[in-house]
């Protein structure tokens, strides 16, 4: 019998990766979307070739002729979607970022934890799946010694012009307390390095505002720049630099220092590696780890053989979510803000 799937909120990433993917999946049928508008949810209908448009969210949720929900929406909504569907016994992809805020995050774990029997999963931060793995066992072999810093740098100018309308991810009431791409990087850094005990954050917001859809002018509420200050729970320290009005900036990546040796990472999934004194050189992927993007047929595969959620389990998505969320108090406090682990 098919494994059928039904999508909330038919987004670029749904349309671009999310459908494609699942319909790849043997046996496996897109048969119903919903989006915001009926409008909407029928022209995606037709465009992509789904043969059920639902009337609203808790409608698709509650149809019996479904297995499994993606949901695509804002992460304002992702709370919301996905406990309703854990509710109503189906199988939850969701898209990052996981929710507005920690609490939020920590309902959907919950939900989760009460329908065990269930897949649960994020779309994963893609950045490093070529040398994720490798890094991680690098640092776990001790290649580079004891972990003592790291830097995060993800610096570009596409905040500059005013002109520029509003994106959602600029915008509390849809993005939460998402800032920019720092929990997905902090999502990277969990993998190699584990979790966070304690932040200080600092921000700004360049360009308050900006022109809406509606020819209007909309309000940014989330920071264009900002900058994190964290110790981790092993001891070492983190920093993350981040700006969308910092134009030309000549590297971005994370660099992992160590008592014996260093790890310097590129945004575009290379690396080298040194130890002190010696010239660096690139890491290759250990072979079997280089798997690309496979985000759907691994939600199916857990469905069918039971196997856990590697990327992202809820579990992970709760430990980042903590973690933005604690910078975006601090930055809103001005006070350092301890982690409670997951």
């Amino acid at each position: 019998m098919p494994l059928r799937i039904g999508i909330i909120g038919a987004g670029a990433n749904t349309k671009l990766r999310h459908i494609p993917g699942l319909r790849a999946c043997e046996d496996v049928e897109v048969v119903s979307v919903v989006n915001r508008t009926r409008e909407s949810s029928e022209a995606a209908a037709r465009d992509l070739g789904i043969p059920k448009v639902a009337a609203t969210p808790e409608d698709l949720v509650a149809d019996p002729g479904i297995d499994a929900v993606c949901i695509g929406t804002w992460p304002y909504m992702h709370r919301e979607y996905s406990i309703r569907a854990l509710e109503a016994g189906k199988h939850v992809l969701c898209e990052a970022r996981m929710a507005a805020d920690a609490d939020e995050a920590e309902d959907m774990l919950r939900a989760h934890e009460a329908y065990p029997h269930l897949v649960a999963q994020l779309v994963p931060a893609p950045f490093d799946f070529r040398l994720g793995p490798t890094i991680t066992r690098l640092v776990r072999d001790g290649a580079i010694g004891t972990v003592l810093e790291a830097t995060v740098t993800v610096l570009n100018g596409g905040a500059l012009d005013p002109t520029t309308p509003v994106h959602w991810r600029q915008q509390m009431r849809y993005s939460g307390r998402n800032i920019m791409m720092l929990g997905i990087y902090n999502e990277i850094v969990q993998r190699w390095l584990g979790d966070t005990a304690r932040v200080v954050a600092d921000g700004r917001i360049v360009v308050p505002e900006r022109p809406d859809a509606a020819g209007g002018t909309a309000t940014v509420d989330v920071p264009d720049s900002f900058g994190v200050l964290a110790t981790l729970a092993n001891g070492a320290r983190t920093t993350y630099t981040f700006s969308a009005v910092a134009n030309g900036a000549p590297h971005n990546g994370i660099t992992v220092f160590g008592s014996k040796g260093t790890i310097r990472w590129s945004a575009d999934d290379t690396a080298t590696m040194a130890a002190h004194g010696e010239p660096f050189a690139a890491i290759e992927p250990d072979p079997g780890t280089d798997r690309g993007w496979q985000v759907e047929s691994d939600f199916v595969r857990s469905i069918r053989t039971g196997a856990p959620v590697r990327l992202t389990s809820f579990e992970d998505g709760l430990r980042y979510m903590r973690f933005t969320d604690a910078a975006w108090r601090s930055w809103q406090s001005g006070a350092a803000v301890e982690i409670e682990p997951v």
